[in-house]
């Protein structure tokens, strides 16, 4: 007997592996000064949380991560179960409104037909039953959910920031890493971890309708996202710069203190902060001794 891994465990595991493994690709740079937006130097005076701590606060984090996304694919799953019709039921049901239809139109039974509905197979019946994998179902699942996800995250940052006890009690906690790097993206406040990610992302899954075999994907593909846009450095022929303008150098402006009222916008587009007002342009620029600078374009005074 074969040992099977259901995709709802996947959908719950995989992620949390990809965000270690990609960010550990990320470290191999890290030494690399002509690649980094802030000097090794900077990351060690202006950060105020040693590494093992954050460690620490990112595994905290997807445990409670996991744990909700097992029950929400428990909860999803046992829902599909009571909506779940048999294929005897679909054949009969088909087949009933099909002579009822016949009948409203005055149209015989023995009619024949190129395309008979009472004739309805038991593939026919599963594949009404079944969430659709096409290519075009997963493109539009993944695009509504990377706006979902979008949208929910860009207001639930900007509150933490607006409301004072938010951003003192809970929300300073990521920012206390002035120099982004990898592994330190999930680095947050439990209460944020849960409010911002985990419904975040719990609503982006349910909203798009995708099954927990393209979350998955879906959720391994955000995971790489936001871990690129905390790892620092800007990498010559890097595919997220060229299709994603909220990248490593416009979330960098929002960790800065000039920035901290701008740039919100997360893991995908720059749609709200764009809309919204709080959008900072920026110039990368190479700095003096190595690497690249993030120098903003707008600066308001009164911040």
């Amino acid at each position: 007997m074969g040992f099977h891994v259901s995709d709802e465990l996947l959908g719950t595991i995989v992620p949390l592996v990809v965000y270690w493994l990609y960010s550990g690709f990320y470290m191999l740079f890290e030494s690399l000064e002509n690649y980094r937006l802030h000097s090794k130097q900077d990351e060690d005076c202006k950060n105020l949380v040693p590494r093992r701590t954050v460690v620490k606060g990112v595994l905290l984090q997807q445990a409670l991560q996991a744990v909700v996304a097992i029950i929400l694919f428990t909860l999803v799953d046992e829902l599909d179960g009571k909506l779940y019709l048999p294929q005897s039921v679909v054949v009969e049901e088909a087949s009933l409104l099909a002579s009822r239809t016949r009948l409203l139109l005055g149209i015989p039974d023995n009619f024949d037909r190129s395309i008979n509905i009472d004739n309805v197979t038991s593939n026919d019946a599963d594949a009404a039953n079944s969430k659709g994998h096409s290519l075009v179902d997963i493109v539009r699942q993944f695009f509504t959910a990377m706006v979902v996800l979008d949208t929910w995250q860009y207001f639930m940052h900007r509150l933490m920031h607006q409301n004072k006890f938010l951003y003192r009690h809970i929300h300073s906690l990521h920012h206390r890493l002035v120099v982004p790097y990898a592994f330190g993206a999930l680095y947050n406040h439990p209460v944020e971890g849960l409010l911002l990610d985990t419904i975040g992302g719990a609503l982006a899954f349910l909203l798009s309708g995708m099954s927990p075999w393209a979350s998955i994907f879906f959720f391994s593909f955000a995971t790489i996202k936001t871990v690129d846009d905390h790892c620092g450095l800007w990498l010559p022929g890097n595919p997220f710069h060229v299709f994603f303008r909220n990248n490593s150098a416009y979330h960098d402006v929002h960790h800065q203190l000039y920035g901290a009222k701008y740039n919100f916008s997360q893991p995908f587009f720059i749609m709200w902060d764009k809309i919204l007002g709080t959008y900072m342009p920026y110039t990368l620029e190479k700095r003096a001794g190595g690497g690249f600078e993030v120098k903003p374009t707008k600066f308001d005074k009164d911040d």
